[in-house]
C-alpha cells in the first residue's frame, strides 16, 4: 500500500493527473512473448495478429492521445501450450519486464502482472513473487485458460490468496474451447465473443459468490461492461427458478456487484455508459484505450469525442475527472 500511495504522490506532484488521463487498459508486447507464441504457430489465435509494439512508441502514443499514466498488461493469447515450465519462463518474463517498466518511467507505467495458469500451484507462487517483490498494482486473469473459467472452485486456493493481499484484479477475455476457425473468420472473437466471454466468466464468479467469499478482491470487467448490463438483470430474473432446480445456491447479488468496476476500452458512448449505470454507479467506471490494439489517431479522436459529450450532459459532465483519472486514483488506495 505505501509503494502505491507513494506512486500517486508522485503522479500528482509532477502534474501528470493535469495534463492527460489515466488509462486502465493497455498492453505490452514483449519480444520473448511474441517469440513463444511464434513457436507454437499461435499468433493468430486470436484471430487477428499482434499489434506492433516498443516501449518508446508506446510513451510517444502516450503523448499524443493524452494519456498521463498506462496500466500495462500482457494481451492474448494466454501462453500456455501444455508445457508448465514454458508458461513459467515466459510469465515471469513478462511480469519482470512490467515491473522494470514501472520503475524506469516513474509516473508514466503500472502493471498488473499475469499468472501461468491452469497450474493454480504455479500461478500463487507467481501472484506473491509479483505481489510482494515486483510491486505489481495486481492481477491479470484471462476469463478462462482452455477452459478451466473463472469462477471454478479449483481456482480458491489463488483466490485466497489475492484476497489476502488485498488484489485489484483486471480480467481480459481469452478465446474460448471450442470456438471454430471457420465462424472465427466471419465474426472475429472481438466483435462478439470477447463481450461473451467476458460476461460469461463474470456471471461464473457471481455464480459461485467468489466476490463475497474473498470480500477485498476488486475486479475490472473490460470493453464497457461487455453484455453485463443486459445479463445481470436476466440472470436474476431466471434465477429463482434455477436456484427451485437445485442448480445454485443463495447469490449475494448486490455484495458482488460492489466489488466490479468496469473499463471503458472499446465503442464508449453516453448511452453504453448509462446501460452501464444501470448495474453500477459512477464511481466504478474507469477509462480504458485497447491501446495498442486501436491506432493512435482514433483513439486521440475517440477520447476527445467522449470528453465532449461527457460534458455536455448534464448528469455525466461533473464526473469527467472521475471517470479519467480520480476513480482509478481511489479504486488503487482501496478506498
Amino acid at each position: 500500500m505505501k509503494a502505491k500511495l507513494t506512486l500517486i504522490a508522485l503522479m500528482m506532484a509532477t502534474g501528470l493527473m493535469a495534463q492527460g488521463v489515466l488509462d486502465v487498459h493497455s498492453h505490452l508486447i514483449t519480444p520473448e512473448y511474441r517469440a513463444v507464441l511464434e513457436q507454437h504457430g499461435a499468433q493468430l489465435d486470436e484471430g487477428f495478429p499482434l499489434p506492433a509494439w516498443s516501449i518508446e512508441q508506446h510513451l510517444m502514443d502516450m503523448n499524443t492521445i493524452g494519456i498521463a499514466t498506462s496500466v500495462i498488461t500482457m494481451p492474448a493469447p494466454h501462453p500456455y501450450f501444455g508445457d508448465v515450465e514454458e508458461t513459467v519462463k515466459v510469465i515471469r518474463e513478462n511480469n519482470e519486464a512490467a515491473a522494470l517498466l514501472k520503475e524506469q518511467y516513474r509516473a508514466r507505467f503500472l502493471f498488473c502482472a499475469s499468472l501461468p495458469l491452469p497450474d493454480v500451484d504455479a500461478a500463487i507462487k507467481e501472484a506473491i513473487y509479483a505481489l510482494d517483490s515486483l510491486g505489481a498494482n495486481g492481477i491479470k486473469l484471462a476469463t478462462n485458460v482452455y477452459g478451466q473459467y473463472l469462477g471454478d472452485p479449483v481456482l480458491d486456493p489463488l483466490m485466497e490468496v489475492l484476497n489476502e493481499r488485498n488484489a485489484l484484479i483486471i480480467l481480459h477475455p481469452h478465446k474460448p474451447t471450442p470456438y471454430t476457425d471457420e465462424l472465427m473468420k466471419g465474426v472475429p472473437l472481438a466483435m462478439s465473443e470477447y463481450l461473451s466471454e467476458t460476461t460469461r466468466a463474470v456471471a461464473n464468479m457471481i455464480t459461485h459468490n467468489v466476490l463475497s467469499r474473498y470480500p477485498n478482491l476488486r475486479v475490472i470487467v473490460p470493453h464497457c461492461g461487455s453484455y453485463l448490463p443486459l445479463a445481470i438483470p436476466r440472470m436474476k430474473a431466471i434465477y429463482p427458478a434455477v436456484q427451485n432446480a437445485g442448480l445454485v445456491g443463495d447469490i449475494d447479488w448486490e455484495g458482488q456487484l460492489s466489488r466490479l468496476y468496469y473499463d471503458l476500452a472499446g465503442a464508449a458512448s453516453i448511452p453504453t455508459i448509462k446501460m452501464m449505470l444501470t448495474i453500477t454507479d459512477i464511481s466504478h467506471i474507469l477509462y480504458g484505450s485497447d491501446y495498442p490494439y486501436v491506432a493512435t489517431e482514433v483513439l486521440k479522436r475517440n477520447l476527445g469525442i467522449l470528453r465532449m459529450n461527457l460534458l455536455n450532459d448534464e448528469d455525466l459532465a461533473p464526473h469527467v475527472d472521475d471517470i479519467f483519472g480520480k476513480n482509478f486514483i481511489k479504486l488503487l488506495r482501496n478506498e
